[in-house]
């Protein structure tokens, strides 16, 4: 006798899914057609994902129905009733929008100190002397982090050579990136490179605290902060709501540079923020075919103006075109070994000895 509707129904009944549920009773037994001793019918999944779990099911009910009395081959199609779902969207993770309010200066959770790095004007290579020092004071056994606060003109991604995006397992904590034994995280990791950041003060301001407070920055000993130049938004909101362990500025010897370097000291002082040192870049020049020293931008005028004030002159360092080479190279100076990696080597063991770092 043919094989009935009602006999392959109850035989598919009897072969149960994960859940404990069956074909029938799930309803899934689609276009059944009995052609003499030839079954033809379709499993119809829910969506393409569990119809991609159940080829096992397909194989299992295919065996069955065809060792039903009556029955010489059975062919099982399986189908999908809707679309595929999509796959989840990574978190977003928006950088740059209004500051949130907080009771007064926050500290950075996990790290010990906080040394923000300054300048009156720009082009006196704070950014330089701030990737440096992080390279330095990691290879002399600190755990560093550096944070790129200069978000009209962040540099610190070309310098460290580092330019991919950070990670973000849930749009709220930033994981930030690593290069040479240094935490990284700029403003430059999450805009495009080519395009200008057109942000108010208050954008500016929300963007760093969230690069202070969202970032993923573990145990640190010190995070360096290297600030935009002059003595802005980005300077005050730092001061006003970061516990910093306190500033040093960085300047050429020359004049134009010093009148704007007394003006990031003297907003240091009004935001009640220690000046730990004063740093004298790009202080000598040493022609590298005759040896001869010469003095591009004056000599002197930074530890004149460091006495003057009471503050240590912490160190004085050459122009230097391997230190710009390297900085454009993505490798800083500090990281190999040189004249002027030494030079940062004993600037990092003065941080250190002093308690800075």
């Amino acid at each position: 006798m043919p094989v009935t509707r009602d006999e392959i129904l109850g035989a598919l009944s009897r072969l149960t899914l994960p859940g404990g549920d069956d074909l029938v009773s799930r309803d899934m037994v689609r276009a059944l057609n009995i052609d003499g001793v030839t079954v033809r019918f379709v499993i119809e999944a829910a969506d393409p994902g569990e119809a991609a779990k159940m080829e096992g099911i397909r194989r299992a009910a295919e065996q069955l129905v065809s060792s039903l009395p009556g029955v010489d081959s059975a062919s099982v199609v399986l189908t999908a009733h809707g679309p595929a779902p999509k796959a989840p969207e990574p978190p977003s993770l928006k950088i740059g929008r209004h500051p949130t309010p907080q009771a007064g200066p926050a500290k950075v959770s996990g790290v010990d100190r906080i040394l923000a790095i300054g300048s009156g004007k720009g082009g006196v290579g704070k950014s330089t002397v701030s990737s440096n020092l992080a390279v330095a004071l990691a290879r002399e056994g600190r755990r560093v982090g550096l944070l790129d606060a200069d978000i009209y003109g962040p540099s610190q991604p070309r310098m460290m050579g580092v330019n991919k995006r950070p990670g973000s397992p849930d749009g709220k904590i930033i994981i930030p990136l690593q290069a040479h034994g240094v935490t990284v995280m700029s403003i430059g990791f999450m805009v495009d490179p080519d395009k200008a950041v057109v942000w108010r003060g208050p954008m500016l301001m929300g963007a760093l605290q969230q690069m202070l407070g969202q970032v993923q920055w573990g145990e640190l000993d010190v995070l360096i902060v290297d600030l935009p130049p002059g003595t802005g938004d980005v300077q005050l909101t730092l001061c006003q709501k970061t516990q910093l362990t306190g500033a040093i500025v960085v300047s050429t010897p020359q004049d134009v540079a010093l009148i704007d370097a007394r003006k990031a000291l003297d907003m240091f002082n009004n935001l009640n923020t220690p000046v730990l040192g004063l740093i004298e870049n790009m202080s000598t020049f040493h022609c590298p075919n005759c040896g001869h020293e010469a003095h591009i931008f004056g000599h002197g005028g930074v530890a004149a103006e460091a006495e003057r004030i009471g503050v240590p002159l912490l160190g004085t360092l050459p122009i230097d075109l391997e230190t710009r080479l390297a900085g454009d190279g993505g490798t800083p100076i500090a990281a190999g070994d040189s004249p002027m990696a030494d030079a940062y080597r004993q600037l990092a063991k003065r941080f250190i000895a002093g308690g800075m770092a």
